[in-house]
């Protein structure tokens, strides 16, 4: 037996029916952060050589991030794990 129900409402009503909950205003900070951000940066955008420092000065933390998950990740990956009884 198969039936199918429709039911017709706005995203807001169906996230306060399943009790999640309203993320509105938590979106609208953020997104106001990222817009006052980027107009601090517009000068950033017009000067290549600034543009690329920076670029690149946010790939070697990536980068040595990314070492030290990988080195961590390599330091666990020699012992077994435990086995259980």
């Amino acid at each position: 037996m198969r039936f199918t129900i429709n039911i017709d409402c706005t995203p807001e009503e169906a996230r306060a029916f399943f009790g999640m909950p309203d993320v509105g205003p938590l979106n609208a900070m953020i997104v106001a952060e990222m817009s006052k951000r980027a107009r601090e940066q517009m000068d950033t955008l017009a000067d290549p050589e600034r543009f690329v420092a920076r670029w690149m000065e946010m790939s070697g933390k990536g980068m040595d991030a990314m070492a030290g998950m990988l080195g961590a990740a390599m330091s666990g990956a020699g012992s077994a794990p435990a086995k259980k009884k």
